[in-house]
């Protein structure tokens, strides 16, 4: 002992490194457990069909839809028709005191008779200036000016009738008429209260043709056409789609909203039994191949050089590699694959970004059942 001790401090100058070669040596024996699998929940890629078009809540809104008003103020008599009447082209819907502008009316006619009077004496006074002219009994300043009286009464009774024919439309326009077949979709206004020009009394829904109206994201405008087909179903009769098309785009967003105002013409002959206001929703296609397939949004992952990838598990082997893919539109749900995706491969929908490349998994599926991967292959005897 007394031999060792005197040793050590002989081999104090050992370098480090074979002091930490020989505690390596000491623990080679020791084996290193391979960590265990790692569970993934894994789907294979859906067909394009519904899960590749987008659906948009919208309501039932007729296509000619006009706010009804008077031309003239005053005081409202009466209305003859209410909300969810039907009515026809010219039919009267409501009127207002008239007592006014039939007293302008009867002014403007007495003016125009003052204006004829006037115009006849003219026109007689130049005839006789024009007989003495030529006899040489008055000058001809006096016949210029009675040709300026003349001319001067013919501008004044043209005035004078014109304005009667004003104050006879006014008179026309205390009576509010339907100017097409329609709905009434709203009523403004009660007997009683004294209305502006203008101001709207009564709402039409006119009948040709029925639309529904929703709007577009911000975000996918570009996806969107006018002439695009559309599927339509109603919130009353589930599972029933009539067919439609884009009519019309709004050229400027919502400025709070952020969405843009469109209208989807239903087809003429699927129009029977649809309520103005009732609720629908609208089924646009994504502008996507047919054969494309769906993978939920969480499945796709960064990948090199901006690129998208999703992480597939290899059938053989049971690790990950990831496989770079080319995306569509992105839906509410899942986003379509265009290309570098097989049909039947087993591709990881959550948690992608705690995995790496190689790593063994056991995939599963959403009922967390264990899902069978294809066996590998024994390795050869030597």
């Amino acid at each position: 002992m007394r031999r060792l001790t005197l040793l050590l401090p002989a081999r104090r100058g050992l370098p480090l490194i074979i002091v930490c070669a020989l505690a390596l040596a000491a623990c080679g024996d020791r084996h290193v457990p391979e960590p265990a699998a790692r569970p993934v929940l894994v789907v294979t890629p859906a067909a394009s069909g519904d899960s590749g078009a987008s659906a948009f809540p919208g309501e039932i809104r007729a296509r000619e839809e006009s706010a009804l008003a008077f031309q003239v103020s005053g005081q409202l008599l009466r209305r003859d028709v209410d909300a969810g009447a039907h009515v026809r082209r010219g039919q009267v819907l409501a009127e207002i005191d008239p007592g006014d502008l039939r007293l302008q009316q009867q002014s403007a006619q007495a003016q125009v008779a003052s204006a004829e009077a006037e115009y006849a004496r003219t026109r007689t006074d130049r005839a006789r200036y024009a007989a003495l002219v030529d006899q040489q009994l008055i000058s001809r300043s006096q016949m210029d000016a009675q040709d300026a009286a003349y001319t001067a009464a013919q501008s004044q009774l043209r005035a004078a009738r014109a304005q009667a024919d004003v104050a006879g439309n006014q008179a026309g326009y205390t009576q509010l008429r339907a100017p097409r077949d329609g709905l009434i979709a709203s009523r403004e206004a009660e007997a009683g209260q004294v209305v502006a020009a203008g101001q709207a009394i009564f709402m039409l829904a006119g009948d040709d043709g029925r639309e529904v109206a929703i709007a577009l994201p911000e975000s996918r405008i570009a996806a969107f056409a006018i002439g695009q087909p559309a599927q339509i179903e109603l919130w009353n009769r589930p599972g029933v789609r009539v067919p439609g098309t884009i009519r019309e785009i709004a050229a400027a967003a919502d400025p709070q909203a952020r969405t843009y105002a469109a209208r989807v013409a239903i087809a003429d002959d699927a129009v029977e039994g649809l309520e103005l206001g009732q609720s629908a929703r609208v089924y646009l296609a994504a502008a996507t191949p047919e054969t494309a397939l769906q993978v939920p949004l969480t499945a796709i992952q960064p990948g090199v050089d901006g690129a998208k990838a999703v992480w597939v598990v290899d059938r053989a082997e049971g690790t990950l590699r990831s496989v770079p893919v080319e995306t569509g539109a992105y839906g509410a749900r899942s986003v379509p694959v265009l290309s570098g995706l097989a049909p039947d491969a087993l591709v990881v929908a959550a948690g992608g970004h705690l995995l790496r490349e190689g790593q063994r998994v056991t995939p599963v599926d959403r009922e967390n059942r264990p899902v069978q991967l294809q066996a590998a292959k024994p390795a050869a005897v030597k």
